[in-house]
């Protein structure tokens, strides 16, 4: 890693001590850079928000699209402490960055308690298998709502 790289990292794993002083969540952190500057922040803030979704990289993903302006991170690289949950990596998929950098792996968060391997594994499953009840809900109105956007002139893709 370059002088820069490294100082992006150490603002995220900065990021990830802040949510274990402050008690705001588990110990991780995340930065979004682009054109080598910081435009996104986030902590882990999920107990003190009651919010499950309040990761480090989601934070981080919904500060820099409000920076930028836009709900996609083109050109970005994320910087986080601790290699993405399967929630975070949606995220950061959906988000398109250009590249993410990470500190500690899923095993080292497993070996602390923040186990994610359950839900790797679940993903392979089949929907009727899975440990919480998926059932499909077959209805026209959902049907005809994606028939609109499938016809819609002026959506705007994603």
């Amino acid at each position: 890693m370059n002088g820069n790289q490294q100082m992006f990292m150490r603002e995220a794993v900065r990021l990830s001590q802040l949510s274990l002083q402050d008690g705001k969540g588990g110990p991780f952190g995340c930065v979004i850079v682009k054109d080598n500057k910081i435009i996104g922040r986030g902590n882990n803030q999920v107990t003190s928000s009651n919010d499950p979704t309040a990761h480090a990289e989601v934070m981080a993903i919904r500060d820099a699209c409000r920076q930028l302006g836009t709900f996609q991170l083109e050109g970005c690289e994320v910087y986080t402490s601790c290699e993405p949950c399967p929630m975070c990596l949606g995220a950061i998929y959906w988000a398109r960055p250009a590249r993410v950098y990470y500190a500690n792996t899923r095993k080292d968060a497993a070996d602390i308690g923040f186990d994610d391997d359950f839900i790797y594994k679940e993903i392979e499953i089949p929907v009727l298998q899975r440990s919480i009840p998926f059932e499909r809900m077959d209805t026209k109105e959902a049907k005809e709502v994606f028939a609109t956007w499938q016809n819609k002139k002026d959506r705007i893709d994603y």
